[in-house]
């Protein structure tokens, strides 16, 4: 169209015009470029854009990293704190995520408490939920040691409070989902309730779901008796079809109860664990010299996980496509499978020396704070607020 109308000026102001416009054309490329990898909500295949969740894992040797200390943070349970609980390397704390094509924006605690003034941010799931709920403690902190604050612990709800600034971040432990309630002694899952759990989650002005780990736990860890579904009981079933129906059921509930112009949405994809070193010692030492993650240091260098992808992400992809306001898919799945170093292994609270010395059982599953649920917390602070 520019050139339409400029064919009557002479053609060194039609050359000058159309330079100009290239070169606005350009910025706005660019710009556009970097705003649309923020908001991107699962791309990885599209290689022209920034995609926070496709990238590899650098050494950051600046003050940077780690965000916080230890040692200052009040709310980190043992079962994560491995420093204190007497892990000898600390590289793994050097390290930071770089997307693709872009740079994560630097975590902002001060900004984050402002903006979030006033408001709540609820994590609801399992113990994973629990491992981000206490990073992002931590890391608010650690930017505003001297705000006054109070902690609140319980089952099924724990809550910080940053009194200053009257912000909440809690946890709401609800490892499905769904309901689990007792019959006659008996523990029910319920696949099609998510009943009164959801009553806490109403209010919240940021929510943030995880599910995964405990539909695949067998024998004493298993969370449940009878498995409930349309009025039937059942000792057991598919694993994958048990937490597709209870996804779609927590699905349901979110379209149905929450107001999507007074609440943000966030699902956090799978958690993987590292107990197998087959999957990532291909071509390395002999993987007769260990037999889970104790030992590891350092992330896998490459881009992709050599290993098995969880068959879980299946689910989480299908049930959130389907939603009618779909969630926003904090995809923090591939970026953490190359983390095996990132686990407390061993140094999981209070552990005798024979089991460090030879653990032939160790905490492959959850992550040491600090450590990796604070890249997690980046992603979610930049995915919140850019």
């Amino acid at each position: 169209m520019a050139l339409l109308a400029s064919q009557n000026c002479g053609l060194l102001a039609s050359f000058f015009s159309l330079l100009l416009l290239l070169l606005s054309l350009q910025c706005h490329v660019a710009s556009s470029t970097v705003l649309s990898g923020m908001k991107q909500h699962h791309n990885q295949t599209d290689q022209t854009t920034c995609s926070l969740f496709v990238g590899a894992w650098v050494r950051d040797e600046t003050e940077r990293y780690p965000l916080y200390h230890s040692s200052r943070c009040p709310v980190i349970d043992p079962e994560f704190n491995c420093q204190m609980y007497g892990r000898p390397d600390s590289g793994y704390l050097k390290y930071r995520w770089k997307p693709l094509s872009c740079e994560l924006p630097r975590f902002n605690g001060v900004e984050f408490l402002l903006k979030m003034k006033g408001k709540t941010v609820m994590f609801v799931g399992d113990s994973l939920g629990r491992n981000q709920w206490q990073s992002l403690i931590c890391m608010l902190s650690a930017a505003a040691p001297r705000a006054h604050t109070q902690l609140v612990r319980g089952d099924p709800l724990s809550v910080f409070r940053f009194l200053d600034y009257g912000v909440s971040i809690s946890f709401y432990r609800a490892p499905y989902l769904v309901e689990v309630g007792v019959v006659q002694g008996k523990r029910i899952l319920n696949l099609e309730k998510v009943y009164e759990n959801g009553d806490a989650w109403k209010n919240a002005d940021v929510l943030s779901f995880n599910t995964g780990h405990w539909w695949t736990h067998q024998g004493s860890l298993k969370g449940w008796d009878y498995v409930e579904l349309r009025g039937k009981f059942y000792p057991d079933m598919d694993r994958l079809a048990a937490m597709e129906r209870g996804m779609k059921t927590w699905a349901n509930w979110v379209d149905t109860n929450i107001d999507r112009s007074k609440t943000r949405v966030f699902f956090q994809s799978i958690s993987p664990t590292h107990y197998n070193p087959n999957e990532w010692n291909v071509g390395g030492r002999s993987v007769m010299t260990t037999k889970n993650c104790y030992g590891e240091t350092a992330p896998i260098s490459s881009r992709t996980y050599p290993g098995a992808y969880p068959e879980q992400m299946k689910v989480v992809d299908m049930v959130i496509r389907e939603m009618r306001n779909p969630a926003y898919l904090l995809d923090i799945t591939m970026l953490s499978a190359l983390r095996k170093d990132g686990h407390p292994s061993v140094y999981s609270g209070e552990i005798s020396p024979q089991k460090r010395v030879n653990p032939n059982r160790a905490d492959c599953s959850h992550w040491c704070l600090p450590g990796l649920p604070d890249t997690w917390n980046e992603l979610f602070s930049t995915a919140l607020f850019h």
